[in-house]
């Protein structure tokens, strides 16, 4: 019976778990897309894709923020300092740190007694009490043990990452578009299957009513057409209803304000491309792999990052005075400096020797999990090659089925008409008929999901619309009238 055909949609509800579904009005009106149409509408529209976009642009800048610290800082400072009290100092005072200051304290003793308050009349003013200053600093770093070179070289390889973080996003949203739109595509098929096997069996009925008129059948065959064919049209309202679901989720993946309904249809090959090349261009280009070779270039920029502490740093400074005030010491302060400094790292407290092995510790790991990536991807490769292989040839080995089927089918209606077949047979040959159809559209979207997933990880996206033109060229895919009109 139908019901127990091998295949169903489970695939497409698989499929709507991706996408929050949003239903439409049915007399909305429906555009038709093809799948170059809709693939171009997820890749600008996409917000997951976008997101990734934004995450180059990110490290983009950041890439430009690295290569600023090869330029010199430069700040401008001001100070308000409040002190305890005005700095002073005396002739005695300065006297007593000079040679023979003894000396000339003592001759400060013979002056004549007018002249004996003369120390606190020289007394001067040094420093107010309220200091204002301002300056012009500047520093250039120009040796600092390679530090500022991985720094670069880390800020590069993350901008490579993410980029190739973008390439993943954009080839699991082909994989997700694949499998929507050609979800979409069968699910109308399916529903053209059921909509022939209701009109079968409605002929069916009518035969049946009229012989049972005519007294050459029992009222137990013209009941048993009778419950086929309200069967065959409950399967194929829930076609419908699974078809409505796939249009709202293909809808809502390329982010169309209006019902899409594709214009596409499943396709096949005489023969599944050769493995070889997908296998060679997966292991050269596949982006999982480039952000494993991104995350080494990381790896390594941090140990010389590591290395660079045990080097000393040699820079420029120089500082230029824009206000120091009216005192005495401001007159006396340069109004410029310049200089060169060197810093030795003797003993550091950030645990700089066990930073280092885990840079090298994080280098290796990177390298294992590369190895590891390829053969996964070798495997996956070979795997959905395979796969593709068996849906083609299952598909093309249903041929014959359908011929046999198609041909049983006539045999039992005639049979039937003449009273040597029961209407059990000639349902159950009618539902053998769609069933075969319904497993090789199935293995036709099998071997198209296969396909696109091949192409995906080998980079070769662009290539899905000249194996649809081949096949078109060759004629080999099904018939893909979609019924997407509403059965009452």
């Amino acid at each position: 019976m139908f019901a127990r055909i091998p295949f169903s949609l489970r695939a497409l509800a698989l499929v709507t778990l991706f996408l929050p579904v949003t239903f439409v009005s049915p007399n909305a009106q429906a555009e038709s897309m093809s799948f170059a149409e809709a693939w171009q509408a997820v890749l600008t529209r996409n917000d997951a894709i976008a997101a990734e976009r934004a995450n180059v642009q990110r490290a983009e800048h950041m890439e430009s923020a690295a290569s600023a610290h090869h330029l010199p800082s430069i700040s401008v400072s001001g100070n308000y300092t409040r002190l305890d009290q005005s700095v002073e100092v005396s002739p005695s005072q300065l006297a007593h740190h000079m040679k023979g200051g003894d000396a000339i304290g003592n001759l400060a003793g013979l002056l004549p007694p007018g002249l004996g308050n003369l120390d606190s009349m020289l007394t001067t003013t040094l420093a107010d009490r309220d200091v204002y200053t301002s300056s012009i600093r500047a520093i250039w770093p120009i040796f600092t043990g390679g530090r500022i070179l991985a720094a670069g070289d880390i800020a590069s390889a993350q901008k490579e990452e993410a980029r190739y973080l973008m390439q993943m996003a954009q080839q699991a949203k082909f994989e997700d578009l694949a499998k929507v739109y050609f979800s979409t595509v069968l699910a109308g098929q399916v529903v053209q299957t059921r909509l022939e096997v209701e009109q079968g069996l409605a002929k069916h009925l009518d035969h049946a009513k009229k012989m049972e008129a005519q007294g050459q059948i029992a009222r137990v065959e013209r009941l048993q057409a009778e419950v086929s064919y309200d069967k065959a049209k409950t399967e194929r309202k829930k076609a419908q209803r699974d078809l409505d679901i796939a249009h709202a989720a293909l809808q809502t993946l390329v982010k169309s304000t209006a019902p899409v309904t594709p214009s596409n249809g499943l396709f096949t090959q005489d023969t599944v491309p050769a493995m070889s090349p997908f296998l060679a261009k997966t292991l050269a280009t596949y982006p999982g792999l480039k952000v494993l070779d991104a995350k080494r270039q990381q790896a390594n920029g941090l140990v010389d990052l590591e290395k660079g502490k045990y080097y000393p740093q040699v820079f420029l400074y120089g500082n230029y005075n824009l206000y120091e005030g009216d005192s005495l010491t401001a007159e006396l302060t340069p109004d410029w400096a310049v200089g060169v400094g060197v810093s030795i790292p003797l003993v550091d407290s950030g645990g700089r020797s066990d930073k280092l092995k885990a840079a090298h510790s994080t280098a290796v790991q990177v390298n294992h999990l590369r190895a590891q990536a390829e053969q996964d991807l070798s495997l996956l490769v070979e795997k959905t090659w395979r796969e593709a292989g068996q849906a083609l040839e299952e598909y093309q080995g249903l041929a014959s089925s359908i011929s046999l089927a198609d041909e049983n089918l006539r045999l039992r209606e005639k049979a039937f008409v003449q009273g040597l077949s029961t209407s059990l047979d000639v349902v159950d040959a009618e539902l053998y008929l769609a069933s075969i159809k319904t497993q090789q559209l199935a293995a036709a979207y099998q071997y198209v999901l296969s396909l696109s997933r091949l192409l995906a990880i080998s980079g070769d996206m662009n290539e899905f619309v000249n194996y649809q033109a081949a096949a078109l060229q060759l004629s080999t895919s099904p018939t893909l009238t979609l019924q997407t009109s509403q059965q009452g």
